[in-house]
């Protein structure tokens, strides 16, 4: 069983930074996947960025160039650093574990990220 628990997230004006965390707690499968998705308010889920065991990253298109993903195992941690915020960003943000990037198995609470113009 894992479980992830997300933190970092909050209320920025646009062009500002985040930067969020995602503790892992429980068994490390080491070959599983990593992702950040969000969901906002009467859209559907989407994924972010995703890091594999491997350290191969990949991005969505809006976020790229301002997003960058990154994972400290000694720490299980995971991170997403987020620059020059947009409002289209507001989202609730999710960790999740498993196969990225529709399989994900294990999925956190969430945390808001919010961006005024």
């Amino acid at each position: 069983q894992v479980q992830l628990v997300e933190s970092g997230g909050g209320s920025v004006q646009a062009g500002g930074s985040l930067r969020l965390s995602c503790a892992a707690f429980g068994y490390k499968y080491s070959t599983y996947c990593m992702g950040w998705f969000r969901q906002a308010p009467g859209k559907e889920r989407e994924g972010v960025a995703t890091i594999d065991s491997d350290g191969i990253t990949t991005y969505a298109d809006s976020v790229k160039g301002r997003f960058t993903i990154s994972q400290d195992n000694a720490k299980n941690t995971l991170y997403l650093q987020m620059n020059s915020l947009k409002p289209d960003d507001t989202a609730m943000y999710y960790c999740a574990e498993g196969i990225c990037p529709s399989q994900m198995l294990w999925w956190g609470q969430g945390t808001q990220v919010t961006v005024s113009s």
